[in-house]
């Protein structure tokens, strides 16, 4: 019975990425921060899934690196295999914040974490092949760049441009690490999911109706709808093999930005950037 990770999966796409997958026959580990959240998610996923599959909530912060270490050695240790690993936890935040480890957060939970956690559990993924993971980006990653003596946004905090250069991250991260596994038994695809209402990292009452407000003028989808190409390709035949795409609306799609923001060197400079700062050894 395939199992699948689902990082950030108590609410939104995540969890209807859950459900689905749950439906389909998979064993689930839900992943979130909260553990009422988890337990509620939980019984939600329980609902949808085939009976005899494993419904489970792993718990981390992933402000903090050392719980993202903690929870790959909790999966390491608690499955006999892993045949998916989808990086769907993010954050977006209208002010600049730190991290225990004192990185800028939006950098921190949608890039560094499911870089680490990606490396911490490749060689689960490996031994359980062939093996999928799935990085979840955006469409913000749009005629952005990384600068390199900011990628802390230290100096100009601007939220959507914050985020932005965080979703490029993944893509860049993706296609680095699509080349390192080359030649294995394990693929990775990142994604655009769609613009949804879901008030990612809003905890302002009225942020989140701004964004919901936003959402609907420039036609937002469903969650429903936002999780469907997540599901594509952590299951579909049709990507078997095939790896470093970026897709949306489960097909391939055009990358949104200048050649240089997304060039193998670029991609190379931020996996060097990326190892030191969360404290891995050389992976190169």
């Amino acid at each position: 019975m395939p199992t699948v990770l689902v990082t950030g999966a108590t609410g939104g796409i995540g969890l209807q990425t859950a459900k689905v997958l749950a439906r389909m026959g998979h064993s689930v580990l839900i992943h979130g921060r909260d553990p009422r959240k988890g337990a509620a998610a939980v019984d939600a996923v329980r609902a949808a899934a085939v009976a005899g599959t494993l419904i489970r909530f792993v718990q981390a912060d992933f402000t903090s690196l050392r719980q993202v270490e903690h929870l790959a050695a909790e999966v390491v240790a608690s499955v006999p295999r892993l045949d998916v690993l989808i990086n769907n936890a993010g954050c977006g935040n209208l002010v600049r914040r730190v991290t225990t480890d004192g990185y800028e957060t939006t950098f921190a939970v949608n890039h560094l974490a499911p870089f680490l956690l990606t490396n911490l559990l490749l060689d689960k993924l490996k031994k359980s092949g062939p093996a999928r993971i799935v990085n979840v980006a955006s469409r913000a990653h749009r005629n952005q760049e990384l600068d390199f003596d900011d990628l802390m946004s230290e100096r100009d905090y601007r939220v959507m441009r914050t985020y932005g250069r965080s979703k490029l991250a993944n893509i860049l991260f993706t296609r680095a690490l699509a080349r390192r596994l080359a030649g294995s038994n394990v693929t990775t695809n990142c994604l655009h999911p769609g613009l949804i209402a879901t008030g990612i990292g809003q905890t302002n009452a009225w942020a989140k109706l701004g964004w919901k407000l936003i959402v609907y003028l420039r036609g937002g989808i469903s969650v429903a709808d936002g999780a469907k190409t997540s599901v594509y390709l952590a299951t579909s035949p049709e990507v078997e093999g095939l790896s470093s795409g970026y897709y949306s609306k489960c097909r391939l799609a055009e990358l949104q930005t200048r050649a240089e923001a997304v060039s193998d060197a670029v991609g190379e400079r931020l996996w060097k950037v990326s190892e030191g700062l969360v404290g891995l050894p050389c992976l190169s």
